[in-house]
C-alpha cells in the first residue's frame, strides 16, 4: 500500500484547521433524548470522511442489522455499552472499543444497557449523512413506498 497522490500542492502550507468545543450543541435531538453532533461532514472534509458523535438515551434504540454499498462505517465507543452486531453476534462494547465494518458488512447497534450510551461513527467516503440522520425523524409519517425511497437514497439496505 502507498500513499494516495497529493490532494494539496503548495509548497509552505496553510490555515485551514477547523475547531469544534466540546460544548458545542448538538446539530439534531431527538424525541427520545438522543442527539447526533456533526463533527466533520462529508462537505467539510472534501468526501474523504464523515465523523458523529452519536448519544443516546438510556430506553432501548438503534437500527436493525443493514449493509451499505459505497461506504465503510466505524464506530468508536465513548461511554457506555453499546451493542454492534457484526454480521455474526451481537458484541457488548465499553469504551474504548472500536468495530470497523467495510462496505457491504452486514451491521447494526443498540443501546439496551439502560443506561446512556455515546459513540462515534465514521463514514468513508464522506456521504451526506446529514439527511439521513434528519429524515429519521419524520420517518414514521411516511408511506411504505416513501420510506423504501429514502432508505435506497441513502445507501441503507436492511437484512
Amino acid at each position: 500500500m502507498t500513499y494516495p497522490p497529493p490532494r494539496y500542492l503548495g509548497d509552505k502550507g496553510e490555515q485551514s484547521a477547523t475547531y469544534r468545543p466540546a460544548d458545542h450543541a448538538p446539530e439534531l435531538v431527538y424525541p427520545s433524548g438522543g442527539t447526533a453532533h456533526y463533527l466533520a461532514t462529508g462537505a467539510s472534509t472534501n468526501g474523504q470522511f464523515g465523523l458523529y458523535r452519536w448519544e443516546m438515551g438510556p430506553q432501548p434504540s438503534g437500527p436493525a442489522p443493514h449493509f451499505h454499498r459505497s461506504i465503510s462505517e466505524s464506530f468508536f465507543v465513548l461511554s457506555g455499552s453499546v451493542r454492534i452486531y457484526d454480521g455474526r453476534r451481537w458484541i457488548d462494547t465499553a469504551p474504548g472499543d472500536f468495530v470497523h465494518v467495510p462496505e457491504g458488512g452486514v451491521h447494526a447497534f443498540r443501546n439496551e444497557s439502560g443506561e446512556p450510551a455515546s459513540m462515534l461513527l465514521h463514514f468513508a467516503p464522506g456521504a451526506p449523512r446529514e439527511g439521513y440522520f434528519e429524515g429519521l425523524l419524520d420517518l414514521a409519517d411516511r408511506s411504505e413506498e416513501e420510506r423504501a425511497e429514502f432508505f435506497l437514497r441513502h445507501d441503507t439496505f436492511w437484512v
